[in-house]
């Protein structure tokens, strides 16, 4: 990743330089789970996920500063005809998310997560990328360090989730300049796009690639080609979170797109994150599975939001004070296995 003076430089420093696990805080916390009163490995993927949050916070499990990151975003695009919902309803969505009503709203109050909402220009759409770049890499890298700072606030679990009429079809000509195949293979029906609507929603994807396909080379070039605000305001708060020692789980497709991205410019870029949910968009399964990923819930959501993402951290939540608050076999004058 050579660098070249330009504003993407600073994120490819990053990338290369990302701190790793705490083995220490992991050894510690297999060490205490070898005397709870339970069967060894009976909590299954809780007891990963402890352990999971211990080797990236550098502490004992304890999620108390949960934070939801939705951000939002329009996109040049929809002027080809690839959503049933006009651009307008991302603002609109911001609003309501705004005022309590969404569906995300209600998976925070349920598990005590806090929400944040971001408004990223959504006035000014990033330009259509079956005709020209979506953003040129000085307000690309401007949008990554703007996702960045959205973690400035202090959180101990980052959520990862996004909002914006036409961005599943971003993401599936993400995926399909990242992995190949073909556009109709990463491309579903987003927020209900179908027959020929679906149709045209493939012809962008494929279009798009093909004008691109000479400088998809380097994973920052698909972002900013190919993504949007909202996907480089995500890319930016996972990897802000890995500097700050702070786990991650990342919602559906979209979000996936995003992660993906800093995924092909480091390979342990996402060790710590955690995929939500697989959603039912059709290419999200295939894509987690290139991530070397598996998601924690698998309930045919397909909404964004966050929303996949929110309800994991209930479980992730539940997996820390598992660790923490059960007792051991001595404290609790439980006989231990001969």
């Amino acid at each position: 990743m050579a660098t070249s003076g330009l504003p993407f430089d600073d994120i490819r420093e990053l990338l290369a330089n990302l701190p790793g696990p705490d083995q220490a805080a992991v050894q510690a916390v297999r060490d205490r789970d070898a005397f709870l009163t339970k069967p060894p490995g009976a909590l299954g993927r809780l007891e990963e996920i402890a352990e999971w949050l211990a080797a990236w916070t550098g502490r004992s499990p304890a999620v108390t500063r949960p934070l939801v990151a939705v951000f939002a975003g329009n996109h040049g695009v929809t002027k080809q005809g690839v959503s049933p919902f006009p651009p307008e309803v991302t603002a609109q969505m911001v609003s309501n998310f705004a005022a309590g009503g969404a569906a995300i709203n209600q998976i925070c109050i349920a598990h005590d997560l806090g929400l944040k909402v971001f408004d990223l220009a959504l006035d000014y759409p990033t330009a259509d990328i079956t005709e020209e770049a979506a953003l040129d890499e000085r307000a690309c890298a401007a949008t990554m360090a703007f996702g960045m700072e959205s973690i400035a606030g202090g959180t101990d679990l980052l959520c990862i989730g996004e909002m914006g009429i036409g961005n599943t079809t971003i993401a599936a000509a993400i995926f399909h300049a990242l992995y190949g195949g073909s556009a109709k293979d990463w491309t579903g029906p987003g927020t209900g796009a179908q027959g020929d609507g679906l149709k045209r929603k493939i012809a962008a994807v494929e279009k798009a690639v093909k004008l691109h396909k000479a400088h998809l080379g380097d994973p920052l070039e698909v972002l900013r080609r190919l993504g949007g605000r909202e996907i480089a305001a995500m890319a930016g708060a996972i990897l802000a979170a890995r500097m700050e020692k702070i786990p991650v789980i990342i919602d559906g497709y979209v979000a996936t797109a995003a992660a993906a991205l800093l995924h092909a410019a480091n390979d342990t870029a996402l060790d710590h994150c955690m995929i939500g949910h697989v959603s039912a968009e059709p290419g999200h399964a295939g894509a987690i599975a290139r991530l070397g990923k598996t998601p924690l819930l698998s309930l045919d959501m397909r909404l964004g939001e966050g929303t996949g993402a929110a309800l994991a951290a209930g479980i992730v939540k539940a997996a820390a004070l598992c660790h923490s608050g059960m007792a051991t076999f001595e404290q609790a004058g439980v006989s231990d296995k001969g």
